[in-house]
């Protein structure tokens, strides 16, 4: 296979993956009456879902890793086909949930991102302006790395790119952090009114940091 073959054979794979996503939210959420997250008591109390739920976060980021793994040739190309699966599989998985059930019903409806370690909150334009980027870094690692020829960031952009994921966890947790006094319950009853907008847009100036790094490198390469 071409690189770009094994770049479309891992991108369907997300399609395919970010629809079975949608649809298991969808049966998870319909359960708990909470399919637009945004309401009182957004996390229910029901352990036997929660579990479900954190093991199910958990195994679909091993499977993408998996699938990245497969794909690429070397470490640094399995990365990249791994972050670019990601990507996909973030945005097209929004998408499919509009189609399913018309929600989101705009890029600015609240959601919650993930629970681990505290449940993340933002509007979905966030997480999605991120899968983009790890999209495009990932595909300019997959398809111009080769053995002899690395293509990888260097250690300050590396360094500025961390700064950025731990701006934006920030800016997503923030709310839940705020209520860690009141224990769990108030934890899971947040339902945050402001996001951090400023912040956020700083860590995503850092979180690109590697793009533009690799993007330098290959344009120094040519063709």
């Amino acid at each position: 296979m071409s690189e770009r073959m094994r770049w479309g054979v891992v991108a369907l794979f997300a399609v395919v993956m970010a629809w079975m996503e949608a649809a298991t939210v969808v049966y998870l959420r319909t359960l708990v009456g909470r399919v637009d997250p945004y309401q009182a008591v957004p996390l229910p109390m029901l352990p036997h879902l929660t579990g479900a739920e954190l093991v199910r976060e958990v195994a679909t980021l091993v499977m993408l890793f998996t699938v990245g793994c497969l794909a690429g040739r070397t470490w640094r190309s399995r990365l990249g086909y791994t972050i670019v699966a990601f990507g996909v599989w973030d945005i097209l998985y929004y998408l499919f949930l509009r189609v399913i059930v018309g929600w989101p019903r705009s890029i600015w409806d609240w959601d919650v991102l993930f629970l681990l370690p505290l449940p993340w909150w933002g509007p979905v334009i966030a997480p999605v302006l991120i899968a983009g980027m790890m999209v495009l870094g990932g595909t300019l690692v997959s398809q111009f790395d080769r053995p002899g020829q690395p293509v990888w960031p260097g250690r300050l952009s590396w360094a500025l790119n961390v700064a950025g994921v731990f701006l934006a966890l920030y800016a997503f947790m923030a709310d839940a952090i705020g209520a860690l006094d009141g224990g769990v319950e108030a934890v899971r009853a947040v339902l945050p009114v402001r996001f951090n907008w400023p912040l956020f847009l700083v860590a995503l100036v850092l979180m690109a940091a590697p793009i533009v790094d690799m993007s330098r490198q290959i344009w120094k390469k040519g063709p």
